[in-house]
């Protein structure tokens, strides 16, 4: 036997009757022989980890645009501390860690530059509309490794396809994402609003501190074990009191943080990322050679959104700049 059936064959003693086992997953779009070492999802994660994607993430805002700082959260950052806390709350649920992993760590591949602002932006401009879960299992299926996608699991593309917005994942470990996510912004947003001092702390709702404890090690810990002791057998969910005061909280980030850095920072996002757009449709022979190839089959609409998208703050910025703003000459004086 080897090492991946003994994987599989202790996740049928360990894990409980909600959990996917990893040798029932749904499979991959196009067949690959199983490892010898690793389950199918773990072999998912590890795609995520080594893809491009997932590289560009340490360069993408989270919340705070340019912040001054080097503590502020990034994508890459939010992105990790996602799997961590799914992966706690999957290991005491015994549900499976590896495909919670994988989905955490895939959720936000797809993500614009410049955060949601970002995303807004691009959703304006482009006739085909733009969200970032849908460009995430787009990147992973057809724009990575050269055209041909990752390859991954359906469970997987799943949950990160319904991280966020109306639908919910057909696995319970896509939904404990789901949650997990809400509970990493919230709270690395309140750090990163008082660290930039849009927030005080005195300022926050006090039932959710009161609740949840005042330090960020307390407030994870006690939505965590909220989240393993208040789940059903199939929707992971935190506990009513908590989620009243997660509720409220929630609410409060609305409108003293993200309406107002929303407000701040829209215009200028919104000149940037149209101006790009504009450029590279009237000058798709300026795209690089692989989204040349996806305008072939797909359109040019399609093919500068995906170019777009995948920009990181500094390579957007460092575009503009080179398209946009003049070059300075020496004048021989």
């Amino acid at each position: 036997m080897n090492a991946r059936k003994i994987t599989e064959k202790i996740e049928r003693f360990a894990f409980s009757s909600r959990a996917v086992f990893s040798s029932e997953t749904l499979g991959r779009s196009r067949f690959e022989p199983p490892c010898d070492l690793r389950t199918e999802f773990q072999r998912d994660r590890d795609r995520i980890i080594h893809s491009k994607g997932f590289r560009r993430l340490k360069r993408k805002t989270q919340v705070f645009v340019a912040p001054v700082g080097d503590h502020f959260r990034t994508r890459l950052t939010h992105t990790l501390e996602v799997s961590q806390i799914a992966r706690t709350a999957a290991r005491a649920l015994r549900v499976n860690e590896d495909l919670v992993e994988a989905i955490s760590l895939g959720h936000d591949l797809g993500h614009t530059s410049f955060g949601h602002a970002g995303e807004r932006s691009l959703n304006l401009v482009c006739p085909l509309g733009f969200r970032h879960y849908e460009q995430s299992v787009r990147l992973i299926e057809k724009l990575e490794k050269d055209g041909k996608g990752l390859n991954l699991t359906e469970e997987v593309k799943d949950g990160i396809l319904c991280h966020t917005g109306g639908r919910w994942a057909k696995t319970f470990e896509g939904r404990l994402v789901r949650v997990c996510d809400k509970i990493a912004y919230i709270n690395h947003d309140i750090d990163d609003a008082i660290r930039a001092e849009k927030i005080k702390f005195e300022e926050i709702p006090q039932n959710f501190i009161k609740i949840v404890g005042t330090k960020y090690s307390q407030r994870l810990d006690t939505m965590i074990s909220s989240v393993v002791n208040g789940s059903s057998l199939d929707t992971p969910c935190m506990e009513p009191e908590l989620q009243i005061a997660f509720d409220e909280v929630h609410q409060f980030m609305h409108s003293e943080v993200y309406s107002k850095l929303k407000s701040s920072e829209e215009h200028n996002v919104n000149f940037l990322i149209e101006s790009l757009y504009i450029y590279f449709m009237k000058n798709v022979h300026r795209l690089p050679p692989e989204n040349q190839a996806v305008a072939n089959s797909d359109g040019p609409d399609r093919a500068v959104c995906d170019y777009i998208a995948g920009m990181t703050d500094d390579f957007a910025i460092a575009t503009f700049s080179n398209i946009f703003i003049p070059k300075s000459f020496n004048l021989g004086l």
